[in-house]
């Protein structure tokens, strides 16, 4: 039953992951953590599988190893959080919501600045010491 639970709780994540990479404001990332964490409690296969997918799974592997974001990560989050932010104040929700929503977003970009970013490969630095 746990297993159940878990690969649910993965697909679910997926879903909202692939959701996220065609609706602007709606992360991919985030979700693609989630689903790598819940797949690391009862989907091994999967789990692997994410930590080598050809687009997600070096970002997957920093995270996990080292609780790192991307600087155009940060960015692209920031911006549409920040848009997002803009349109709220235009609806028709209540003010509570919009100072809730608005106050959380800014708190969430705050948390992702002070986030470290990976460290740059040197591979290709140490090529061009040997070239020089």
């Amino acid at each position: 039953m746990r297993t159940v639970f878990w690969r649910s709780l993965v697909i679910l994540f997926i879903a909202l992951g692939m959701i996220g990479a065609v609706l602007p404001g709606m992360p991919t990332t985030v979700f693609l953590i989630l689903a790598l964490w819940a797949s690391s409690k009862g989907w091994p296969s999967m789990y692997n599988r994410l930590l080598n997918h050809p687009k997600y799974g070096a970002t997957l592997r920093d995270w996990r190893d080292h609780g790192t974001v991307p600087r155009k990560a940060k960015w692209i989050a920031s911006i549409m959080m920040s848009i997002s932010a803009i349109l709220m104040l235009y609806t028709n929700a209540p003010l509570a919501v919009k100072i809730f929503t608005n106050l959380t977003m800014f708190i969430v970009a705050i948390w992702l600045w002070c986030r470290p970013e990976p460290k740059a490969s040197t591979p290709s630095s140490s090529n061009h010491k040997d070239q020089v």
